[in-house]
């Protein structure tokens, strides 16, 4: 399996189509990488872009991003309801297959440098790659704002980890760091800022200061006014949905807007959400009130529901659940080309796909003739000859004259693929003896592919053969389609047998 790390970079810049698109293009262009989510507000007046790939690729994509956004975003003229540090204001690394979080730290700490090394501009590190602890929440980080960055600056103990301390007015400054998987959760109210600000920050970690800490762990909170849904917004970030799941913040909000006589409209999710998030959340209302769901896509169909997440705009849980999303791409790149493109890809200088892919495709064939074999409890001819009138001696005799000759045609075309395969084995086994050594699982696999596929062609002949009258034809044709088996059985037995001598001599 491949190396995947999440990026997130927020941008301050949600009303601006032009320019959110020019940041989009700057990373989905960038190679290795999967560009997942684009998540634009309006009252915000930021973007939230959510993309994957190997650690390498992912950090190359947040500096084009970056790059883009220092072309077209002057942070002079900036006003959002969202707090903001700079005009890439955050950008967090975050693993999600086969990477840790220390691989991620150093995403942060390569990103973070040439960051600043390119458009000289100051960076701060925060959450696991946080050098200090008073940097390591986000908030903290962002405290003063955009607004009060020229004067932090001068404060020796915020000097920037990368970059110079001195205000580029234009841009601010970017936190980037290494962290769990966050979810961005706002429960919709028809109330003011401040009544929906009052409830996050009763239910907030933080509370209203030391002296007055909140209910729930691992959430921040703010309240907000959404100018173009007319509601308010309790918006929170669940940083790790494990210790405090989302129906525990939904609840929780309900819960004090019930006390304060306001109404929960629905709810959203800005960017993406881990799968397990939707289904520790589908649990807790399943058992709650009773229910019996037992298909994963009827659980995430109750969430939407419960929670409202489809009360602002469509929620796609193809589009909005990472994993749904991760393997959307994986599938856009393999399973779902067309044949010949797969078979090219296949073929291409690369390492994946390889070996596994083409396992994985011979078994996925293999078990869809097995279900024909369950399906169909007869053979049917695919000679069309068949379908001819047969009322007359002569139409009966013209009849039969077309199934012979279409099932002789029949016969040839898997002959003439075994024939084709015959001219491989010379080099193959060339290959087996002294091809590149990363690449021997995949030498052995085409060994029985192409094996298999003598095989397969072997058994069309017989089954075709049984049929035709021509004595004369169908014992060559049955000469010729044994020797080709034999030859492949040989050739396979000697192609494995060098890769195994050659795997001992190593």
């Amino acid at each position: 399996m491949s190396r995947l790390v999440e990026c997130v970079p927020n941008f301050s810049e949600g009303r601006n189509k032009e320019v959110i698109e020019a940041i989009s293009l700057s990373v989905s262009q960038t190679p290795g990488v999967s560009l997942l989510d684009v998540d634009p507000g309006v009252s915000t007046n930021r973007t939230v872009f959510t993309f994957v790939g190997s650690p390498e690729a992912v950090v190359t994509a947040a500096l084009n991003a970056a790059k883009t956004a220092h072309e077209r975003i002057d942070m002079t003229t900036h006003r959002g309801e969202h707090p903001r540090l700079g005009a890439l204001d955050v950008c967090p690394f975050v693993p999600v297959q086969n990477v840790s979080m220390d691989d991620c730290v150093k995403c942060a700490e390569e990103f973070g440098q040439k960051l600043a090394q390119t458009l000289q501009v100051p960076v701060y590190l925060y959450g696991a790659a946080a050098r200090s602890e008073s940097r390591r929440s986000l908030p903290s980080v962002r405290a003063g704002e955009y607004e009060g960055l020229p004067q932090k600056l001068q404060c020796s103990d915020w000097a920037p980890d990368f970059g110079p301390a001195h205000f580029v007015p234009s841009w601010g400054a970017t936190v980037t760091g290494a962290r769990k998987f966050l979810i961005a959760f706002n429960v919709n109210l028809l109330s003011t800022k401040e009544q929906a600000h009052r409830i996050a920050l009763d239910i907030r970690e933080q509370g209203r200061g030391k002296d007055r800490p909140g209910l729930l762990q691992k959430v921040q909170g703010m309240g907000w006014f959404l100018e173009e849904s007319n509601l308010a917004q309790v918006s929170t970030n669940i940083l790790d949905f494990e210790e405090t799941p989302v129906h525990q913040v939904y609840e929780q909000v309900c819960s004090k807007a019930r006390e304060l006589k306001l109404p929960v409209v629905g709810s959203e999710v800005v960017g993406l959400l881990p799968l397990q998030a939707v289904l520790d959340t589908a649990e807790f209302y399943i058992k709650r009130d009773e229910l019996f769901v037992i298909e994963e896509e009827h659980k995430v169909r109750l969430v939407v529901s419960k929670l409202g997440l489809d009360s602002l705009g469509p929620f796609n849980p193809k589009e909005r659940i990472i994993e749904y999303m991760v393997s959307s791409h994986d599938a856009a790149g393999l399973s779902s080309l067309p044949l010949r493109d797969f078979v090219l890809r296949v073929g291409a200088r690369s390492a994946a796909p390889g070996g596994g892919s083409v396992s994985a495709a011979i078994a996925a064939m293999g078990a869809a003739l097995a279900h024909t074999c369950v399906s169909c409890s007869t053979r049917l001819s695919p000679v069309d000859a068949l379908k001819m009138p047969k009322n007359t001696d002569e139409e009966r005799t013209r009849r039969e004259q077309q199934v012979q000759a279409g099932l002789q045609e029949a016969v040839k075309v898997p002959l003439s693929l075994a024939q084709k395969i015959s001219g491989l084995w010379t080099h193959l086994k060339e290959l087996c003896l002294h091809g590149n050594a990363t690449c021997q699982s995949d030498a052995q696999v085409a060994v029985k592919a192409l094996e298999t596929a003598v095989f397969g062609a072997y058994f069309n002949v017989i089954i075709n053969l049984k049929e035709i009258k021509d004595q004369e034809f169908k014992q060559k044709m049955e000469r010729e389609a044994r020797a080709l088996l034999q030859e492949a059985q040989d050739n396979a037995t000697a192609c494995l047998c060098a890769c195994e001598q050659r795997t001992s001599q190593h």
